[in-house]
This record gives C-alpha cells, sequence and structure tokens, in this order.
C-alpha cells in the first residue's frame, strides 16, 4: 500500500490525461512538489503550468524530477517511453493512476461513477449537488465541470465522489459506499477481447460494494441480476418499473422540468438547463444518491438548475435562434445515438449536420456498423480522418470505410483546413461536433466562424 501522506515530490508520466491531472492537482492542494510529462500542450496543462505545477513536452529524462518518491503514469503511455523506463529501471516506485486512486479513497467515504458511457456527466452531477448543497466532497472527475472549471475540488469532509474507470480494469481498485453502473455495453475490446468480460468487469466492480452500501444500476442491463450489492435500486429515463424514474417530462428552449419518483419519495418540478434526454436520466440518478445522503429536497432542486453541465457533454457553444453549436466527447454508437436523438428533439426544425472524428482504429474496426447507422441519423456528415491515439494504423480501417456503409448520402470525408473552409462556405442550423481525439481544438475557430457569419 502507497503511504500517500508521506509524498513530498510526485510525478506524473501522462499528466494531461482528465484522470492523472485531477490527481496532480489533488497533490497540489496537499502542498506537495507536483511535475510531469504530456505529449502535447493543451488548454488543461497550461492551466496545471497556471496553478504552480511543472510540465514538459519532451520524452527527456534530463527534464525529469529525480528526487520525485512517486511515479504516477497512465496506461496510454507506449512501451518505449524514456522516462517511464528511467524510473522503472532505477527502482523508483512506479504505480498506475488507479493505484493512487486506490491509495487516496482507502479510507474515505467513496461514491464510484462506473459505465461505458455516462459516468463523467453522472458523477460530476453528484459531485455538485453535494458542493453546492453544503454537504461538501473531494471529486475526482473525468470531464471539466463547467460550474467549477475543473476536473478535481476539495473539502474537509472525508466524502470522495469518483469517477469509476473501465479502461484496463482500474475501477477494481475502488471500495465504494455507494456505486453508480451507468451502462455495460462492449468498448475497449482491446483490453477485454469480448463483451462478455466486459460484463464480467461490471460484475465484479459491483461486488466491491462495501457491506451495507448501495448500488444504482440503470434498469435493463444486460445480467443486471448477477450484480452484487447488499442494497440494489434500479433507475431509468422513464421507465415506471425501475426503482426510480423520472415522470412529467417538459422541454422549454434547451432545458427540461420533470419528477423524480419512487415508492416512498418523490421530488416535484426539478429544472435540469442542460441538453439531452439522456442526462435526465443521468441526473435521475444523481438525485437518488443526494436523497439517500438524506441532503434536502430544496438543496437538491437548487443544485440541479444550477448546474452548468460538463465541457464537452452536450456543452452549448453557440445557441441563438438562427444556429445552434453543440460540442460533445461522444466516441461509441450508443453515445452518438443518445447526442443526436437528444439535439434532434430539442431542435426539431432544425437541419442536422454532424462533424464526427472516430477514435482509435480498433473501435472503429469493432463498431463499424453501429458507427454507420448512428451517424446516417443526421441530416449531414463529415467525418475527420481516425485519431489514432496509442494505437498504429489497421489495414482497410478508415474514415472512408465508415463513409461507404452509411445510408445517408449527404456525407463527406474532410482534414481540419477543409472543415473549416467548408462551414465559412455552407450554412448550418443546428451543428456538432463529436469525438474523444483533438476534434475539440476546431471548436474555437468554429465558433468564430459561425460568429462572423451571423
Amino acid at each position: 500500500m502507497i503511504e500517500i501522506n508521506k509524498i513530498t515530490r510526485i510525478y506524473f508520466v501522462g499528466i494531461g490525461g482528465i484522470g492523472m491531472s485531477a490527481l496532480a492537482r489533488y497533490f497540489k492542494f496537499k502542498a506537495v512538489a507536483v511535475s510531469g510529462y504530456d505529449k502535447t500542450e493543451t488548454v488543461l496543462t497550461k492551466q496545471l503550468v497556471n496553478e504552480g505545477i511543472q510540465v514538459h513536452y519532451e520524452d527527456n529524462i534530463e527534464f525529469i524530477d529525480k528526487d520525485a518518491q512517486l511515479i504516477v503514469y497512465t496506461p496510454a503511455v507506449p512501451k518505449d517511453h524514456k522516462e517511464l523506463n528511467y524510473y522503472k529501471d532505477n527502482n523508483y516506485t512506479v504505480v498506475k493512476r488507479s493505484d493512487v486512486l486506490g491509495a487516496i479513497t482507502n479510507s474515505s467515504f467513496n461514491i464510484c461513477v462506473a459505465g461505458t458511457h455516462g459516468k463523467t456527466t453522472t458523477s460530476t452531477m453528484v459531485a455538485h449537488i453535494l458542493q453546492h448543497s453544503g454537504y461538501g466532497c473531494n471529486a475526482f472527475l473525468g470531464g471539466i465541470a463547467v460550474n467549477y472549471n475543473s476536473n478535481f475540488w476539495s473539502s474537509e469532509k472525508n466524502v470522495c465522489v469518483v469517477e469509476a474507470d473501465e479502461y484496463d480494469r482500474s475501477f477494481l481498485k475502488l471500495s465504494p459506499d455507494v456505486a453508480i453502473i451507468t451502462a455495460m455495453d462492449p468498448d475497449h475490446l482491446d483490453i477485454y477481447d469480448t463483451a462478455e468480460n466486459v460484463e464480467q468487469a461490471f460484475i465484479d466492480f459491483s461486488a466491491r460494494v462495501k457491506d451495507g452500501g448501495l448500488l444504482l444500476s440503470k434498469f435493463g442491463l444486460k445480467r443486471s441480476g448477477e450484480l452484487k450489492a447488499s442494497q440494489h435500486f434500479t433507475y431509468h429515463f422513464n421507465n415506471e418499473e425501475a426503482d426510480v424514474y423520472a415522470a412529467n417530462i417538459h422541454m422549454n428552449n434547451g432545458s427540461y422540468q420533470f419528477d423524480v419518483i419512487t415508492k416512498n419519495w418523490q421530488l416535484h418540478d426539478v429544472v435540469l438547463n442542460m441538453g439531452g434526454m439522456h442526462n435526465i436520466e443521468n441526473m435521475v440518478a444523481a438525485i437518488a444518491v443526494a436523497h439517500h445522503l438524506e441532503i434536502d429536497d430544496e438543496k437538491i432542486k437548487a443544485a440541479v438548475s444550477s448546474f452548468k453541465g460538463v465541457k464537452r457533454r452536450f456543452e452549448y457553444i453557440v445557441k441563438n435562434e438562427t444556429q445552434v453549436f453543440i460540442d460533445d466527447y461522444a466516441h461509441h454508437p450508443d453515445e452518438l445515438k443518445a447526442l443526436l436523438t437528444g439535439a434532434k428533439k430539442l431542435f426539431p426544425d432544425k437541419k442536422c449536420t454532424i462533424i464526427f472524428q472516430p477514435h482509435l482504429f480498433s473501435r472503429t474496426r469493432d463498431f463499424a456498423d453501429g458507427f454507420a447507422e448512428t451517424l446516417s441519423l443526421a441530416d449531414e456528415i463529415v467525418l475527420l480522418p481516425i485519431y489514432p491515439a496509442r494505437e498504429l494504423p489497421m489495414e482497410g480501417v478508415t474514415s472512408e470505410m465508415l463513409l461507404n456503409k452509411m445510408s445517408n448520402d449527404n456525407k463527406r470525408v474532410l482534414n481540419k483546413t477543409e472543415i473549416l473552409d467548408w462551414i465559412k462556405n455552407n450554412k448550418t442550423e443546428l451543428l456538432i461536433t463529436a469525438g474523444a481525439g483533438d476534434i475539440d481544438t476546431l471548436v474555437e475557430p468554429i465558433k468564430k466562424i459561425l460568429t462572423n457569419n451571423n
């Protein structure tokens, strides 16, 4: 077991990752000397530098902290990384991010949110309700909460809200008092091989809920009956067979009003100022946790109405009478389906154009038919080339391959420069950018073009 409280110097290999940066911020808050490496400078790494954390972008052992007591790395770092191998070869204590998160939460009350999609938004919703209501929590999130412009915040209360990541089976090192499982769809098949192995990992995660703890899982999950916890309730967007669900849903200019219903308790006239019907479902789960923690009803409602969302999760970049521009992290067919159907329901009279950047060759190959079917829901589709992340190209796996499978004929593959030119010369009404790669670098340039066009 890592003795977290005795660390005075720590080094992160891959510090710009969303989960890694939350840990870096945690140690900085604890007055530990924090530094690290990342491949490229981003908005997030610039923020870390501004907060007093040293970051460099060249894999060079001349730049590392040779006095660091603990080296943390992400599994996404390549095996031939010079800095990481130097630390390993010279007998430093080198651990994965998940080991550190497990050590930090070893002695706290933990609310852990897992799921192949929905976990970032749901965990941020839970953490925001706890923070806004005055209950308090330490938050380790996989996205930037717009209310706080951060993926980490601290509290004197010994309660942690943690996004529980299934990648590399990281979440099996956590010990939840309360757990949420939002989805168990096949993903990360480069790690798990089969859908059954993914599902089994979530079953194993549910078994880690402490005795007397609470498990909330989405109603209708495959193998739901195998999930383990002494208290197990289900939630759903609107299915009355679930233990917790939403009812009397009304839409109003990109916001929702609804009731939350359980067998013994109801919360009326909840207002959520965030798009996407799937986000009502995510908020139902977050509200159920807050009620379980005995947070006052009116405080819950006030927190929900003040929630501004998560960056790149159905995030409104431009929203006016003539133009709506939404940016989202969606990178799985089910996420894209929720994004597109939600946007089209909110803005049924607007032509829907999606710009999508496929993420990973393996994911594109594994879910090609699903991507093609889902993307065809848009009126117009623009694909970027595949973002490789940690992978090498695979023969025959390209964005053109995806394009050829789509039933919608209004489609094209463009690079980033071509996309900006295309937007200058084409009128869009409801524009969506989506993907988990570096498509977010297009958001500001597109926003400028749309603002100038109007």
